[in-house]
């Protein structure tokens, strides 16, 4: 049997996992990034992760049959080049390439999100849907795309970006540049802003008492199951821009699954019911016989290892 390795590059951390050929991973390794610093020394210790991962597997190289990266930015996944990601600092450089000089195996680079998407296709919660999207809700909002079993990046390779499209006209400056977009509303970090401005608002509500040191994303759902009135407008106030931008999704995709992940999604019901219901409540095909499904993405922080995993699985599938 051979076995895949699978990288999440992040900004702060780097992940490899050994996947096996029915999704599983087998082990896993992580170092920081400790960015900002080379390109070359950054994939250095992303072989170092990776190989660390296949001794703990109890594997050799020639177990290894190929090795695919998901990194933020955008990635030419052709070239194996990221062309530019301002969480790195990379400005084309050719990952691929330099991952393949230290590991000698062939390596495939995607964009994370993408990755991500990937990995809930092939393995999780959109397994079996011809087309499906995915959405993460963390520090921003990220967005993967498969059409017919396909990553679709668009032909610059910058596809996919759902959290920069607008849904408030001239709503707060977003990193972007832009204002209103939906990462402003839908993030985490639009939900603690959301949240800090209404204790800000009311000296009374209970996130007050209940904030502990930090304000965090569950505060404001914590309160609002407390009975505080300025939680419970936190909460229908993020849950109104979010199935705004997932009907938005919704209509002009279609797709068969569209699936949630981060740690906002932890809510579970109490995000999930009332979401589900506005977006019911407004999306295009709401007369239709069939609409998407909308579901909790499954994989958690496995999605990117395991979707980077099988990477050229998805290249095969793109020169068909």
């Amino acid at each position: 049997m051979k076995y895949h390795i699978g990288i999440d590059l992040g900004g702060t951390n780097i992940a490899a996992g050994v996947v096996d050929s029915s999704f599983n991973i087998l082990s896993k390794a992580s170092t920081p990034t400790k960015r900002p610093r080379p390109c070359r020394d950054i994939c250095a210790d992303m072989v170092k992760a990776a190989l660390e991962a296949v001794e703990q597997a109890g594997l050799s190289a020639d177990d290894i049959e190929s090795v695919g990266v998901g990194a933020p930015g955008t990635v030419n996944s052709e070239t194996g080049t990221i062309e530019y990601s301002n969480n790195l600092d990379f400005y084309n450089e050719p990952v691929a390439d330099y991952i393949a000089e230290l590991i000698h195996k062939p390596v495939y680079i995607e964009n994370d999100a993408n990755a991500a998407a990937y990995g809930e296709y092939i393995a999780g919660s959109a397994k079996g849907a011809s087309d499906a999207v995915c959405i993460t809700l963390g520090t921003g909002v990220g967005g993967g795309i498969i059409i017919d079993g396909k990553i679709y990046s668009g032909f610059n390779f910058a596809g996919a970006e759902i959290g920069h499209m607008v849904v408030e006209a001239d709503g707060p400056l977003c990193t972007c540049g832009r204002r209103g977009c939906f990462e402003v509303f839908s993030s985490a970090t639009g939900l603690i802003r959301m949240t800090k401005e209404a204790m800000d608002a009311d000296p009374t509500s209970k996130m007050h008492e209940m904030m502990g040191d930090h304000i965090s994303g569950r505060l404001a759902f914590n309160a609002m199951r407390a009975g505080d009135e300025s939680a419970k407008k936190v909460v229908d106030k993020y849950i109104k821009y979010l199935a705004i931008g997932i009907t938005n999704t919704i209509n002009i995709f279609q797709p068969e699954i569209l699936c949630i992940g981060g740690g906002v999604c932890n809510e579970g019901d109490a995000l999930m019911n009332p979401l589900r219901e506005a977006v019911k409540e407004q999306v295009y095909s709401k007369r239709s016989a069939k609409n998407t499904e909308i579901v909790r993405a499954s994989l958690g922080n496995e999605a990117g290892i395991i979707g980077a995993a099988f990477l050229g699985l998805q290249r095969k599938k793109d020169s068909v």
